[in-house]
């Protein structure tokens, strides 16, 4: 669709985080962390183990109390935990261990809190994963139990979706139904924020990329943003200059500057560790977050 001049495109911001910082007693989880995420993305928010990934997920669903700083998600406070809050959220975690009863009743009883939870995309997205819904949690393996509450969080259909480390305990077919199942279901008027450090495991899913550290966010941006900066390439011998270089198997994995404007292919690997070991040269690279909400096209 074309736009005439100074035509505005409202995008809603689905999440509003500033300056918060995080602590389990005196252990520091991350500092002054600022982020708006807008409606109708599936973000993927990477990070080292300990960097508070999970602790920032459980801040956003309302499980944990902020200590400094200001959130909203779908302009609500979510440890206050309203009822309208609580019914267009849902937060799967990472390990999950389901009642003794059948995944099919588990799944009614759970739709009965959520509007427009959908029996029927639950059983068609759980024969995909070749899983029994008529069976109990208790008899199931622990790959057959995240399959199951995986196709509850996604036919729950809510507007704020959070899942903690998806893939883990997948087989690779499970992954690869498990990438399919998240972008066909995902509407615009719809938020997933996906914490991994399997990065392979998400790729051609996850657009935008949050790289979270300890300090705060080193970078939020869209495929295509990053594709403009950085260059990454598969190169016969090491690179003077590279921000990364790390051996693969046809040469070395290079990340560079883009200084003539040439997109490459993104390697969501290479990208995360280069911006680990160039955090502020990615951050001034990139430069401040524009923050998604009314863009007024010229």
């Amino acid at each position: 669709m074309l736009l005439d001049k100074k035509e505005t495109i409202k995008i809603k911001k689905m999440v509003e985080i500033k300056n918060i910082s995080f602590s389990y007693g005196r252990h520091s989880v991350f500092n002054n962390v600022s982020l708006n995420l807008s409606e109708g993305k599936i973000y993927g928010l990477l990070g080292q183990n300990g960097v508070g990934k999970s602790t920032l997920l459980k801040i956003l669903s309302g499980l944990i109390k902020l200590k400094s700083g200001e959130c909203l998600v779908n302009g609500e406070v979510p440890f206050k935990r309203e009822p309208s809050f609580l019914s267009e959220i849902y937060y799967l975690p990472e390990d999950f261990t389901g009642p003794a009863i059948s995944i099919e009743e588990y799944a009614k009883e759970t739709g009965k809190f959520y509007p427009r939870f959908s029996f029927d995309k639950f059983k068609e997205i759980c024969s995909q994963f070749d899983v029994e819904t008529n069976r109990k949690f208790t008899k199931l393996s622990y790959g057959q139990q995240k399959k199951a509450i995986i196709a509850l969080a996604v036919s729950l259909n809510t507007k704020v979706l959070l899942m903690d480390e998806p893939s883990n305990g997948l087989d690779i077919p499970s992954k690869i139904h498990l990438r399919r199942i998240i972008s066909q279901n995902t509407t615009d008027e719809q938020i997933v924020i996906i914490s991994t450090h399997q990065v392979r495991d998400l790729d051609n899913l996850i657009d935008p990329i949050i790289i979270l550290d300890k300090d705060g966010v080193i970078l939020n941006r869209s495929l295509y943003e990053i594709s403009q900066k950085l260059r990454f390439t598969i190169e016969p011998a090491k690179v003077d200059g590279a921000l990364y270089c790390e051996p693969a198997l046809n040469g070395f994995s290079t990340v560079t500057i883009n200084r003539d404007g040439e997109e490459t292919q993104i390697d969501l690997e290479a990208l995360f560790n280069c911006a680990l070991l160039n955090k502020s040269t990615i951050k001034s690279l990139f430069g401040k977050q524009v923050i998604a909400g009314d863009i007024e096209c010229e």
